[in-house]
């Protein structure tokens, strides 16, 4: 067999398992801000994701649609279309970046960070943080009458 037109890496995996795996890292990413993977992976999610955030920047229905089905979790979909996606509309690509770190003790396989180019984790962190509530205190004996 030939492999002319044989793009992407397989990962020792079938089709639906790499494409699961692909999802995986995406929603990671999303819900995390970074993550820490082999370099071949992180090599391989990146335009994934990239496809994802620039239909989440289009911020309509079929754009939504699109992008929670190409994540695994509807929360890390939301998160991408509401909170991360507005804050890149500087940049028309290029919202991710991959770091080389360290090879790996068991295998020695290259590991890198991918990660958002801006640092959207510390502005979506301190906006999900809720106000706390303040309890109302009971009024005292002097204040009823």
């Amino acid at each position: 067999m030939h492999s002319h037109g044989n793009q992407g890496r397989k990962f020792g995996r079938e089709r639906d398992q790499r494409n699961a795996l692909i999802k995986g890292l995406a929603t990671s990413i999303v819900a995390n801000g970074q993550i820490e993977t082999t370099l071949p992976k992180a090599k391989e999610v990146v335009p994934y994701l990239e496809d994802l955030v620039t239909k989440a920047k289009s911020a309509s229905l079929h754009g939504r649609r699109q992008v929670l089905s190409g994540l695994s979790t509807v929360a890390a979909a939301h998160k991408l279309v509401d909170q991360i996606a507005p804050k890149l509309t500087t940049r028309t690509s290029g919202h991710l970046r991959i770091k080389q770190t360290r090879l790996r003790v068991g295998d020695n396989a290259q590991l890198a960070v991918v990660s958002f180019v801006d640092d959207i984790t510390a502005v979506t962190s301190a906006a999900e943080e809720k106000p706390k509530k303040v309890a109302a205190k009971a009024p005292t004996k002097a204040e009823k009458k």
